[in-house]
């Protein structure tokens, strides 16, 4: 079981055999991460297909370095083309790849046991309350646009005191044709029914422009 299944050469039954594998703990593994991670469809695809993907390239480069290089390119140009994800994305990636790579190799115990015993170690870790925060709810990102001539520095600091428990400006970016600002925030609330007011408090500072506050992991599907 924790042997490669691969001989010197690789034959159609090796091949399927693996694919088999790597395809059914992929999709284990994804069902598994949905329990914990808000993500889309297309997410939970990705990750039942890539460890795969990843090991049919392992498989097929086989030592070969030039075609690994041309590999690991096309994977760089991938990477630079799609949008950044969260954390918890991140790291649903990273373990679906380290799975991959030893099927890729031929271990097939070894894969099942990275994709679906670091999942299922992932999932415990994340319940436990190692660093909850008393009194505050989950993070939100927390979008606010705003005039061009807004001075925005310290504009919200007495609302950001009265409502949250914490908060982080994370980057500003022109919109509008660079008639406004918009801000982004790391936000989290004291009491999350105090949405609406919080919301209406911001609205009366940056003159009823447009506010967004989504959740960590649906926001950061979106662009800043």
């Amino acid at each position: 079981m924790f042997e490669s299944v691969y001989s010197s050469t690789v034959t159609p039954v090796q091949f399927f055999l693996m694919a088999a594998v790597a395809l059914a703990c992929g999709l284990a593994y994804s069902w598994l991460m949905s329990r914990r991670i808000r993500s889309t469809k297309r997410f939970f695809l990705v990750t039942t297909l890539l460890p795969l993907i990843v090991a049919s390239v392992i498989t097929f480069v086989n030592g070969n370095i030039g075609a690994g290089v041309a590999i690991g390119g096309a994977f760089g140009l991938i990477r630079f083309r799609s949008a950044q994800g969260s954390a918890d994305e991140l790291a649903a990636i990273l373990i679906a790849m380290g799975g991959g790579i030893a099927f890729g190799m031929g271990y097939l115990g070894y894969g099942a046991v990275i994709m679906l015993g670091l999942g299922a170690l992932y999932f415990l870790i994340a319940a436990l309350p190692l660093f909850s925060r008393s009194g505050a709810g989950e993070e939100l990102i927390l979008r606010v646009t705003v005039p061009e001539d807004f001075e925005f520095t310290a504009a919200f600091d007495d609302i950001f005191a009265r409502y949250c428990a914490s908060a982080e400006r994370a980057g500003v970016k022109t919109t509008g044709m660079g008639s406004m600002f918009r801000l982004t925030y790391r936000v989290r609330l004291h009491d999350i029914r105090e949405e609406k007011p919080f919301i209406d408090a911001l609205r009366t500072r940056n003159g009823n422009l447009e506010i967004s506050l989504l959740p960590d992991a649906q926001a950061g599907n979106t662009q800043l």
